[in-house]
């Protein structure tokens, strides 16, 4: 459904971002200018549009026809023609401070006055971009995660003068193109998710570096223990090594002796060939179960538990944001504040101040909602609170649900970051529903998937492998519920 204070888009950049953020609006009924500074960058990136766009026609995944979305798409070199009665201007540049603030100076003297300018930065400071503008309160933050097309995340982040009116609208306008967004209320390196996502790559790193692992150790420990979708070397080949060395580098924080060397050598991942696999003259990713040993997968877990907390401690995101964008900008199986609460904050505190006397490294230093959370007893689930509150009508993580005025008590299955499939705590979800909810109200029960992938692609495995076979919920308990029910 369109954004009633947006009706034109301008887009600027065709790359990968650029022509992917061009295409997601134009599906959701905008019409949308994308801009480049030659002709054959403007062309390649519609070229990629109307290849995509066919494709979803024909797998019919798109309500209009191919033809229909295309027609809202036009392309041009000149930046002043692009922005001139755009009522939000996305900038998808190269991912340099100078030439972002070049832009958006130009954009500023030729956007009209009402315009809403964002930036698709995934780590620059937008209070930075915006000071290159007369209107900072009018910049925001929409950084969206690549495919732009496949991925649901968006994160919607303040400048240090971004109004409230300015990313509410560009929260609702992510809305309007069937995206998820997140709010990042403060301009913080690495936003929400990089902030949490950089350390499960980093801290293994370290742990290489100082041969207390291997890569595929690491690999198989985080994958076929914890549940992850790839291992922490895996992903950061995945994502090219420079990434995070850059990542690191920008922020003024030590780079990993590991990640260094790749960086000096040119072995950056799967786009030159090799990185901490061999993906030319060897097997690429080759790490099996059985290569799952000693891996200290609390620590791991602990530093980004940590990192959340301090998000949360500092107002820059709620314990559900985070969550929301763990599981789908990195396809965590559950986000690290439920994670933190699972595991118990007191040993997650424990874990931090140990390593915090052994290494003396900042990364380990807690954070203080962290040890305040502790201190008030408030550690977790079995407590009754941690970063959520468990003790009246506890949060439902993965399923939402509602009873309408018939009596049907529609029950949506909602981890579309891995097709809503079932999970343990999908099933004690369920189970707490029906068991709670007021049976005089309903009259029957419809289940349905999220998203238009699928309704479920069934159990998830590997997030039943990572837990504590003592721990998982007997499923027959939930389906004799339902099979009860009421």
């Amino acid at each position: 459904m369109a954004n009633e204070l947006v009706e034109r888009v301008a887009v600027l950049g065709a790359g990968s971002m650029g022509h992917g953020i061009a295409e997601v609006a134009a599906i959701g009924g905008y019409d949308v200018t994308m801009r480049d500074i030659e002709d054959d960058l403007v062309q390649d990136g519609y070229d990629n549009i109307e290849w995509s766009v066919e494709k979803l026609a024909e797998k019919g995944q798109i309500d209009e026809s191919a033809e229909t979305v295309l027609d809202r798409v036009e392309t041009t070199t000149d930046l002043a023609d692009a922005v001139s009665d755009a009522d939000l201007v996305i900038e998808a540049v190269p991912e340099q401070l100078e030439i972002k603030e070049d832009t958006f100076s130009t954009v500023d003297e030729h956007a009209p006055d009402h315009a809403i300018l964002a930036s698709n930065t995934s780590s620059l400071s937008i209070s930075d971009i915006a000071s290159a503008t007369d209107r900072p309160d009018q910049v925001v933050g929409l950084h969206f995660f690549n495919p732009p097309v496949k991925m649901d995340l968006v994160e919607v982040t303040y400048g240090e003068a971004t109004s409230d009116e300015t990313a509410e609208a560009a929260y609702e306008w992510a809305e309007s193109v069937d995206k998820t967004p997140i709010y990042v209320r403060k301009d913080v390196h690495g936003f929400v998710v990089n902030t949490v996502l950089v350390p499960f790559m980093e801290e293994a790193a370290w742990m290489l570096s100082n041969d207390e692992t291997t890569v595929q150790e690491a690999d198989a420990s985080m994958v076929y223990k914890r549940g992850y979708p790839m291992g922490p070397f895996e992903l950061n080949d995945f994502g090219g090594i420079d990434i995070a060395y850059h990542f690191r580098d920008a922020s003024g924080q030590p780079v990993p002796p590991a990640i260094e060397e790749k960086v000096e050598n040119d072995n950056l991942g799967n786009k030159s060939g090799k990185g901490f696999y061999d993906y030319e003259d060897g097997d690429g990713v080759d790490y099996e179960p059985e290569d799952a040993g000693d891996y200290d997968v609390l620590r791991a877990e602990a530093v980004m538990i940590n990192k959340a907390a301090w998000l949360v401690g500092n107002d820059v995101a709620t314990p559900e944001a985070i969550d929301v964008g763990l599981r789908l900008g990195g396809s965590f199986p559950e986000g690290m504040c439920r994670r933190g609460d699972r595991l118990g904050l007191d040993i997650v505190l424990e874990k931090l101040e140990s390593l915090y006397e052994e290494y003396g490294e900042d990364r380990y230093e807690p954070a203080d909602y962290l040890v305040e959370l502790v201190e008030e007893g408030w550690t977790g689930e079995d407590a009754g609170k941690g970063f959520y509150d468990y003790r009246v009508d506890p949060p439902y993580h993965y399923i939402n649900w509602e009873v309408d005025d018939d009596g049907v008590l529609e029950i949506e299955l909602d981890r579309q970051e891995r097709m809503n499939s079932m999970s343990d705590d999908m099933f004690m979800e369920i189970d707490r529903l029906l068991t709670d909810v007021d049976v005089d109200e309903v009259a029957c029960v419809v289940f349905e998937g999220a998203g238009d992938k699928a309704f479920s692609s069934g159990a998830d495995i590997t997030g039943f492998t990572a837990d504590d076979p003592a721990e998982i919920m007997d499923v027959d308990e939930m389906f004799q519920t339902v099979y009860e029910f009421p």
